[in-house]
């Protein structure tokens, strides 16, 4: 008799064949999946290593420059003083010779402070590596605006009353001051605002300064004896251009006092 299968046998049978087919899917799936893991882990291994690598080559490089910067390869071999007119450079280097030597990344500011305080012409001064041998010091000189007498002789000072020299005589080129209350009170810090708003041109041509009250400054021009009323410090480079242009129109020879204490309004005497 022929073999004949009946319908649940060949239900039986399909169910069979879509399980194993779920099966076979379920494990491609499983074997992708560890494939991709696998993929990605290697490409965030491979980004650590790289990482890693450049940070060691970093602080590698980081510590070899800082080593080279303290070691004697990048050491003080000459200190150039510049921006000096009154002081002579040659001298300031010498007092900064203790920094010959060093590394130029380990220069004492506190050491070259204490080298130029004994320097009264140097008001400031700002310092700058030139690798791989040189110091640069920039010196920023006091001005002088005249000299006071004192019973040691003429000093010598800036706008701030500080002390720049001492000599028996008056210094030729430098006007005697005689401001009331000497240079610790208002009338002399008039008088070096005054000085220090005067051009060259003229600022040459005073002889003295005097000043009872912070607001009566007078100068005196050259062998003339000639007077500039000058007044309070205020509006000085205003007065300064007034002066300078009333001493044009008539010249100190000619003039016994130019009033500019109201510089709007100029006066020739």
């Amino acid at each position: 008799m022929p073999l004949s299968s009946s319908g649940d046998d060949v239900a039986a049978d399909a169910g069979d064949m879509g399980l194993r087919d779920v099966w076979r899917a379920s494990r491609a799936r499983r074997r992708a999946l560890r494939a991709e893991v696998r993929r990605f882990t290697v490409r965030q291994r491979r980004r650590r290593r790289v990482w890693i690598g450049v940070g060691v080559a970093f602080v590698v490089m980081v510590l070899g420059t800082a080593g080279a910067a303290y070691s004697p390869l990048f050491a003080v071999e000459r200190v150039d003083v510049v921006g000096t007119s009154q002081l002579d450079a040659a001298t300031v280097a010498d007092a900064l010779s203790s920094q010959v030597g060093t590394p130029l990344a380990m220069v004492d500011d506190s050491a070259v402070k204490a080298a130029l305080v004994r320097f009264p012409l140097v008001e400031s001064y700002t310092l700058e590596a030139r690798p791989p041998h040189d110091l640069v010091v920039r010196i920023v000189e006091r001005t002088p605006v005249g000299v006071v007498q004192t019973p040691a002789g003429f000093t010598l000072v800036d706008a701030a009353g500080v002390v720049l020299s001492t000599t028996p005589t008056a210094p030729g080129g430098q006007p005697v001051i005689d401001a009331a209350g000497g240079t610790e009170a208002e009338p002399f810090h008039a008088v070096g605002r005054v000085m220090r708003a005067l051009p060259d041109g003229i600022r040459s041509q005073v002889t003295a300064v005097s000043a009872t009250t912070p607001d009566d400054v007078t100068l005196t021009l050259g062998a003339t004896g000639t007077k500039v009323v000058w007044g309070s410090a205020d509006r000085s480079v205003e007065k300064a251009r007034v002066l300078d242009l009333l001493m044009q129109k008539s010249p100190p020879d000619r003039t016994k006092e130019y009033d500019v204490t109201s510089p709007e309004a100029g006066v020739i005497r």
